[in-house]
């Protein structure tokens, strides 16, 4: 039986070609995926890990612990602290550590990096080990700064030039005076590194005399542990918490694994997807082939073969497909995972250098899932095969499915589909995280309920295409009948397709629905002409808000402070703004009371209200940084948002309370309303400043808008590979069928359909497959794209469905081209067929 089964395979190459790709690019996707995501954790890993060399025990503040009804002191890293570490037994030198937020623009003005990755520090001395310097010399001084080599690389800059930045607002001129090197993530990621001589990185950054964190070095003989031990007992164990640079590599390198777990896992499902649709091309292939060659298994059962020595055949054939397309997949994915490696470059992204990894892991598990995959696809028609019995197979008394069995399949299928539709319709009753589990389940369960039930889905909405093909003659009518004649394998045809429209349709329905709510949440809460923050979503100085003020134009103004009070036993944030505008700036519903927000009197949106118990009229008192506590009170309560929400409390009342002031962001209406004209004069007020970033209502929708674009064109790119895997499917499927069906085509062309005719029949017969599972995919897509959003309903009030009407449409058409392209070697291959070689066929 195993020489049977090989000769079998040799036998049928050509027509397993088809399958084998299938798989093939499953596998190479998955272990593409394995490989690229273990080449960059361990190249990042590798580089942080050198960011660490000079620390044997960095030294941080111990949080802070509020209790009661006051908020306590946030501990501080002091010079004397510093120097007590410094004298510890052990200790050979410690450098105090200063970082924040730096914005550095290039020579065009734009900032370099995205904001979240443009750092500042400071540069210890003259001589810093953590920074080799490659040109220059250190800083001196507020207007001289150290950049990195790479930046200077990507900006143009040199040893000399004058650069322009900011910190939080305010724009600084200062002068590079040198380049350094180093093994920084972020600029490694293509953001930027500053420095600064220490005291003016503690000015610009707000902690004028104190340190993120102490790194002390290990004299010569001493451990990190016991480096670690003696600094526990010299400084105040409520005041620094410290850890060993051995641990601070190994968390750092946890972190990193754990942020590309997510990327792989993420991969790993549109991988499992291409996967999942091959195996209905590997169930549609053997059991074709199995098929025809129903007599040949006949015989074997007559010469003495069992049912079981039949099944174990067929899986062998499965084994052998399946090890040539899991090894030639992984030859492959491992150029693919080398390939998107060098691809992040043209992207702006830089990743440190490394060797590729091809962990063992990843080769076992590609082995495993290209053969798992395809002898599981293969077992049910091998054991379909396996129960015929001799007599009727030779008599081909097997081929249509019994009435019994479609009334299974149907009746299975039926509560299937019941079951997931009854489980997402309950699930849209729940709130938020409580129905996505319940949606999932019920999602899959329709997936498969109507994946059973496609043959009887087929006839009827296939049926319904008849008007437009008797346009096609002959042909027409013969692809329809074609189409239709065995349910099944239509089924397994178009369900390929289905997964991945489905899939495309749902993502593009939640998501140009959720732009709609974001816009119209945008247009409803915001009276403002622009919103004013860092690029970075970081603290603004309060000089933004006075040179705004100050600006020809400007009608109305109000910074957003955000500060921690003590309310209850809770720590919970209060907005400071100007309560004289802020009414004028903003469109928010009343639920109750007033929206007044004046001396002690406050706005508290709903869900805080119904959280604390609150309405209109409610008094509670808030404890804040300075020690003090103030009893305030609820004039009105408004309906919040994803924009605004939150307790809101006058400026003039909160400000005094505070030990740093500083604005997360600024609301400014302008006489003139929002145009290109009125920002440029916002911005030229600011000084152009690299770092702030001025924003209208269209600005804030369409930032929102590009981040949705990315995410789609990013998940359409990995569900192509879906969209491919089921265009062979359709390819093998015509293919093998034009082979079935070698005597019945030289017949209709001895009666007289020409070549042409011939081709027209196959191409559709692919075009109806196709736009069946493309009607399919693109229902259920609108229907599991509804029930996502009701559950975003849930917390945005603005959400509603919004059908994207034209992509649909696209979509369509895409299934039915790619029907048509998958069509074109089988239909050529049905028209070269010699007529009267096909008629003596078997």
């Amino acid at each position: 039986m195993f020489r049977t089964a090989l000769r079998n395979v040799f036998a049928h190459k050509a027509r397993l070609l088809m399958t084998v790709l299938a798989v093939m690019l499953g596998v190479a996707f998955v272990s593409g995926t394995l490989v690229f995501t273990d080449t960059i954790s361990d190249a990042y890993q590798k580089s942080s890990a050198k960011g660490f060399d000079h620390v044997d025990v960095a030294v941080r503040a111990e949080g802070r612990e509020d209790r009661g009804d006051t908020l306590t002191k946030q501990p501080e890293l002091t010079e004397g602290l510093l120097k007590k570490a410094a004298g510890v037994a052990g200790a050979r030198s410690a450098i105090g550590v200063v970082s924040g937020f730096t914005a550095l623009a290039d020579k065009d003005g734009d900032l370099i990096g995205n904001g979240f990755q443009s750092q500042g520090g400071n540069y210890w001395g003259t001589d810093d080990p953590r920074y080799p310097l490659t040109q220059g010399h250190a800083p001196h001084g507020g207007h001289e700064i150290l950049i990195d080599s790479e930046t200077a690389r990507r900006a143009g800059y040199h040893v000399g030039d004058t650069v322009r930045m900011s910190v939080d607002g305010p724009v600084l001129t200062p002068r590079v005076t040198g380049i350094f090197t180093t093994d920084d993530g972020n600029v490694a990621a293509g953001g930027s590194l500053t420095l600064f001589d220490t005291a003016t990185a503690q000015t610009l950054f707000g902690k004028p005399g104190t340190y993120d964190e102490i790194d002390v070095r290990a004299a010569a003989g001493t451990s990190q542990t016991a480096l670690r031990a003696a600094l526990d007992k010299a400084l105040p164990a409520k005041t620094v918490d410290t850890t060993t640079g051995q641990k601070l590599a190994d968390d750092q390198a946890e972190a990193i694994a754990s942020s590309m777990s997510g990327l792989k896992q993420g991969l790993l499902v549109f991988a499992g997807i291409a996967l999942f649709v091959g195996t209905f091309i590997i169930a549609n292939t053997f059991t074709m082939l199995v098929a025809q060659r129903t007599r040949e298994l006949a015989l074997l059962r007559a010469v003495g073969a069992s049912r079981r020595q039949v099944t174990r055949s067929v899986l062998i054939e499965a084994l052998v497909v399946g090890l040539t397309a899991a090894v030639t997949g992984l030859l492959v994915g491992v150029g693919i995972g080398a390939g998107l490696r060098s691809l992040i470059g043209t992207f702006g992204a830089a990743v440190p250098d490394g060797p590729l990894v091809v962990a063992p892991g990843t080769v076992g598990a590609a082995l495993a899932v290209g053969v798992l995959v395809t002898m599981v696809a293969a077992w049910l028609p091998g054991r379909r095969a396996a129960k015929i019995p001799p007599v009727a197979a030779m008599s081909s008394l097997h081929a249509k499915a019994t009435t019994k069995s479609l009334v299974v399949r149907n009746t299975l299928g039926s509560l299937l589909a019941g079951a997931g539709i009854a489980t997402v319709l309950y699930a849209t009753t729940l709130s938020g995280s409580d129905g996505q589990a319940p949606m999932g389940i019920g999602a899959v369960l329709l997936v498969i309920g109507v994946f059973v039930l496609t043959p009887l889905l087929s006839r009827p909405l296939i049926a319904a295409s008849a008007p437009v093909l008797r346009v096609f003659g002959m042909s027409g009518k013969l692809a329809r009948q074609n189409s239709v004649r065995n349910p099944r394998r239509t089924a397994a045809t178009a369900s390929a397709l289905m997964i991945g429209l489905t899939l495309i349709t749902g993502l593009t329905v939640m998501a140009g629905s959720l732009q709609h709510a974001i816009d119209k949440m945008a247009s409803s809460a915001l009276r403002a002409d622009y919103i004013v923050s860092m690029a970075n979503g970081s603290e603004l100085s309060p000089e933004v808000a006075k040179k705004l003020r100050s600006t020809d134009g400007v009608t109305a103004l109000s910074p957003l402070r955000d500060a921690p009070a003590r309310i209850d036993g809770d720590t919970e944030y209060v907005t400071g703004v100007n309560g004289a505008t802020i009414g004028r700036l903003t469109d928010l519903a009343v639920e109750s009371g007033t929206f007044e927000v004046d001396g002690t009197r406050v706005v508290v949106d709903d869900d805080t209200a119904k959280e604390q118990g609150w309405r209109a009229g409610s008094r509670f008192t808030a404890g804040f940084e300075d020690g003090t506590r103030q009893t305030l009170t609820v004039a009105g309560v408004y309906q919040g948002n994803e924009m605004i929400r939150g307790i809101m409390v006058d400026d003039t009342t909160l400000t005094p309370h505070l030990d740093d002031v500083a604005d997360m962001q600024v609301m400014v209406s302008t006489s003139g309303g929002a145009s290109d004209q009125v920002k440029d004069r916002l911005e030229r007020a600011l000084g152009d400043n690299p770092g702030i970033s001025v924003q209208d209502k269209k600005d804030i929708s369409d930032g929102i808008a590009q981040m949705f674009t990315l995410m789609l064109n990013m998940l359409y790119g990995l569900l192509a590979m879906a969209v491919i895997v089921a265009v062979l499917g359709v390819i093998n499927t015509l293919a093998m069928s034009v082979f079935e069906r070698a005597q019945e085509i030289g017949m209709l062309r001895a009666i007289g359909l020409d070549r042409r005719g011939v081709k027209r029949m196959v191409r559709l017969e692919s075009l109806v497959i196709a736009l069946f599972g493309g009607v399919l995919g693109i229902g259920l897509g609108v229907f599991f794209g509804w029930a996502a959003g009701e559950l975003f309903s849930t917390s945005m009030p603005t959400y509603e469905l919004v059908l994207p009407w034209a992509r649909m449409a696209l979509f369509l058409l895409l299934a039915g081209t790619v029907g048509i392209l998958a069509a074109l070697w089988p239909a050529r291959r049905a028209a070269r067929l010699n007529m009267l070689a096909a008629i003596k066929s078997e």
